[in-house]
This record gives C-alpha cells, structure tokens and sequence, in this order.
C-alpha cells in the first residue's frame, strides 16, 4: 500500500511537469480551461466547489501564478490537485515515464 506523501509526491512531480509545458506553451492553458468548463457543464447544478475554485484560478490568474500553484508543495495546492483539469497536456509517453519513475519508488 502507498503512502499518503508518496501520492502527493507523485502528483506533484506530474503537476510540475504540466507546469514546465505550460511554460513553453502558454496557449495550452486554454486547454485546461476548456476542460474545467465541459466538467463544469457536466455537473451542473451542483457544481463542486473544488471545480469553482479552480475555475476562479484559470479565468482570473495570471499565468505565472498559476504555475507557482500547480509547483507548490503546500496543503492547498495539494488539495486542488486531486481535481485539476490539466489532464491531457502531458503526452501518454511523459505521463507514463513519471508514473514509472515513482512506481520503482515503491512506499
């Protein structure tokens, strides 16, 4: 069985390669919002708070702090991953290549 911190270190190492793609492709920022919108949509009415909080983060952050969030190892940015909506910006090949990497790490 994993550990809580081993999850949250994995999750991390996938949001802070995210984040260096974002860097390099900013416009792929317009990706996670249309993907937040359509999971928006999907809920309705009952929005999740948590997708709220993030949709108050894509639409009214610049991208610089955005960045610094999904790269933080704090509660909140820990919280906000469980739910983020940058799936897809990694290709299957960068995702697989952490998610091995952490797997060799077993806790």
């Amino acid at each position: 069985m994993r550990s809580h911190e081993w999850i949250d270190a994995r999750s991390l190492a996938l949001d802070r390669a995210v984040a260096d793609k974002l860097s390099a492709e900013p416009g792929l920022l317009d990706r996670a919002r249309r993907t937040l919108a359509r999971w928006v949509e999907q809920r309705q009415p009952a929005v999740p708070s948590v997708l709220l909080e993030w949709h108050e983060i894509l639409t009214g952050w610049p991208q610089e702090r955005i960045l610094e969030l999904l790269t933080s190892p704090e509660k909140t940015p820990q919280r906000l991953r469980q739910s983020n909506p940058f799936c897809g910006i990694l290709s299957p090949e960068e995702r697989l290549a952490i998610l091995k990497e952490y797997e060799s790490r077993r806790a």
